[in-house]
């Protein structure tokens, strides 16, 4: 497991909600480890380190290792992260013990590739995405990072579906009753009328405002001109 793979942790006394909160004032954020048929493991981490975990938008889809202060190395699957409701701040995290024999479903993200090579988008198309994870069920050793999609060759109403997906072996989807979409390759949307005189209005409306910006400039520095000749 590599070093960007692990997250240091702290043990915390208590539990509950009034505890949480302290922890929270104090500058970090509370978290549990639970499942694999033990007891639950009560921590705190460090914002930052979170964040930038976060901040890697395959969270949810990799297996970390909590280094526990003065405690033992737990692997985990991140499940779920709570964020308070206004300010940019992680609430809480709940992470899942597992094992090398653990299977579990995960959701996996999809990023889209050669956009260039796409005659839909090239010619204006707009790309639809339907779905931006796909959930699978696998091994925790075996989580694909992503499904990288190929937009090379598709046109203005065409369809990327499940079908193309390269799962690994071990990897199997949760939906697999049908051939379900992931994106699309959609006709430009036209502006009406209406839109187009209101863009080209506005258009005149700033140029005039900018003539008059320059203008204003230039009978100052004149005026300053003249004043300056008259001293």
């Amino acid at each position: 497991m590599s070093d960007q793979n692990v997250i240091s942790a702290e043990m915390r006394d208590r539990a509950g909600k009034g505890a949480a909160r302290a922890i929270r004032r104090a500058g970090r954020v509370p978290a549990v480890i639970y499942g694999d048929k033990k007891d639950p493991i009560i921590v705190s981490l460090e914002p930052r380190e979170l964040r930038k975990q976060l901040n890697t938008g395959s969270f949810f889809a990799t297996v970390y290792s909590v280094a526990i202060a003065g405690g033992d190395n737990v692997r985990v699957l991140p499940r779920d992260v709570q964020f308070h409701p206004v300010r940019d701040e992680t609430l809480h995290v709940d992470f899942l013990r597992v094992s090398k024999s653990t299977r579990t479903k995960v959701m996996v993200p999809c990023s889209f590739i050669n956009e260039d090579d796409s005659p839909g988008l090239t010619r204006g198309g707009m790309l639809n995405v339907v779905r931006h994870e796909v959930e699978v069920i696998c091994g925790v050793d075996d989580i694909p990072g992503e499904f990288a999609l190929d937009l090379a060759g598709l046109d203005i109403g065409d369809s990327i579906h499940a079908s193309v997906l390269k799962l690994p072996e071990g990897v199997e989807l949760t939906i697999s009753d049908r051939d379900f979409t992931i994106a699309t390759i959609a006709a430009p949307v036209l502006k009406t009328e209406e839109e187009e005189e209101a863009e080209a209005a506005a258009a005149e409306a700033a140029a005039e405002g900018e003539e008059g910006e320059a203008g204003a400039g230039a009978e100052a520095e004149e005026g300053a001109e003249e004043k300056s000749s008259e001293e």
